[in-house]
């Protein structure tokens, strides 16, 4: 896909951060939208900056790890679009959490937004985007899905499950040349608001030495290294180019040299990187 102009792209987790930013570059670009999120409010203020672009904006309030809400959305946008040809499934969540120690709950909680609405975003839209004959997948893993830290396993988890899921999926649309594609997204520290609604299991909390305010303080120095914006361009960049993967932000691109060159032996870098970080 050589150009967005007259495209009409699905964005999940569009009320604020990556999926806003990526909402008004497509809209910038003659691209229209189609938005969702669990936020209304925030939606509505994505849609209204969008709007003011010119291009013609829908919006849904949508659980993305419900699947027979996302079959419904997709049809819901082929109904009022005519068309779907870009689908970013954005929307994702944090958790900070102990293995030993995280609540199933939250655990399926994390699973189902960050890699089950992946898996229901891809298979809700894939039919209509083959049906116009060109189209593109974009799903948002992390750095965290190239290399893991402790606290974050769960997040781990569910970002490795959208690595491995993607990339096998990339290979079957090569197979299938349907005029269909994907890219994988790992981005590194990139300024939203996911640290700052990210759970934090009090257990964690309590054996670093802190409260959960003070965990969501570290996991966002983490992520304040690479503008949303920035972040946008260089993802739809990767669309344009059809990149299998892209690493978005230097933090991403310089972690994922240190895992290739030194394989497993990453782990006790990390390990002293984080019980620094933990515990002062």
């Amino acid at each position: 896909m050589k150009n967005f102009h007259n495209k009409v792209a699905a964005i999940t987790g569009a009320a604020s951060g990556m999926g806003r930013t990526l909402a008004l570059e497509l809209a910038s670009r003659g691209c229209h939208l189609a938005l969702s999120d669990v936020n209304e409010k925030g939606l509505a203020e994505t849609a209204q900056m969008a709007g003011k672009l010119g291009v013609k904006v829908t919006t849904a309030k949508l659980n993305v790890a419900d699947r027979e809400a996302m079959n419904a959305w997709a049809d819901q946008v082929v109904r009022e679009h005519g068309k779907v040809n870009l689908v970013f499934n954005n929307a994702g969540v944090a958790l900070g959490a102990f293995i030993e120690t995280v609540k199933p709950a939250d655990f399926e909680w994390i699973m189902g937004i960050n890699f089950w609405g992946v898996v229901w975003g891809t298979q809700a839209f894939l039919p209509h985007l083959k049906k116009a004959g060109e189209g593109h997948i974009v799903n948002t893993s992390s750095l965290f899905g190239l290399l893991s830290l402790p606290t974050q396993g769960t997040y781990n988890s569910s970002k490795f499950a959208v690595r491995g899921f993607t990339e096998a999926l990339r290979q079957e649309l090569d197979m299938d040349r349907s005029g269909v594609s994907c890219t994988c997204v790992h981005p590194g520290g990139i300024r939203t608001n996911i640290a700052k609604d990210a759970r934090m299991d009090p257990a964690m909390a309590a054996k670093t030495g802190g409260n959960a305010e003070q965990a969501r303080e570290r996991f966002d120095k983490l992520l304040n290294t690479t503008t949303a914006e920035s972040a946008a361009r260089q993802i739809l960049r990767a669309v344009e180019t059809n990149q299998r993967r892209v690493l978005v932000g230097p933090d991403a691109k310089f972690l994922d040299k240190v895992v290739r060159l030194f394989g497993s032996w990453y782990q006790p870098m990390t390990t002293l990187f984080a019980k620094k970080g933990m515990l002062g």
